[in-house]
């Protein structure tokens, strides 16, 4: 099974009612199980993307947008989501997440970002473009495909949460 990001879009109620579920369950079960489709799995996107950011300067703001969307923050008090035996990343780092205020910011500057241009500043050489970005092995449609589709998911995904006014969770699983 291959280690891959995570995101699950999450009211605050419900990160709440999970909080008081481990707080109280004998062995601090969170009964963490976001809905489907509130959950986006990058696959080993988000490094890739960022990296894109890098070779094709994209603006600081922007890159930095980037990093907050795939790398999340350590402001939510996640810990009762990183306790064994019911940790939601046994083979990641602790659990980050945005709230909702943040989601709205990111999910702005997202929007802002034209992923298409971004990729034209790769060598038109796949495997050159690969190497220049850390990709190691080859992707099902090619490299940039395999980015422009998962850009766009985040893109998505981060927008919806925006628009619902939601938290957004992220851990690699």
């Amino acid at each position: 099974m291959a280690v891959t990001q995570q995101l699950a879009r999450i009211p605050e109620g419900y990160l709440a009612a999970c909080r008081q579920a481990a707080a109280t369950s004998p062995d601090g079960d969170p009964r963490w199980d976001p809905p489907a489709y509130d959950v986006l799995d990058l696959d080993w996107a988000p490094a890739l993307l960022k990296r894109v950011g890098e070779v094709a300067g994209l603006e600081e703001v922007h890159l930095d947008a980037l990093r907050r969307a795939t790398d999340g923050d350590t402001a939510l008090d996640l810990g009762f989501l990183n306790t064994p035996p019911h940790a939601i990343a046994p083979f990641g780092g602790v659990p980050t997440g945005l709230d909702a205020s943040q989601v709205a910011r990111v999910s702005v500057l997202l929007g802002q970002i034209d992923m298409p241009v971004l990729l034209t500043a790769l060598p038109a050489d796949e495997g050159d473009a690969a190497s220049l970005i850390g990709q190691v092995g080859s992707v099902s449609g090619g490299l940039r495909a395999y980015l422009l589709e998962h850009f766009n998911a985040l893109r998505h995904f981060y927008l919806d949460a925006a628009q619902r006014h939601l938290h957004v969770v992220l851990w690699w699983d």
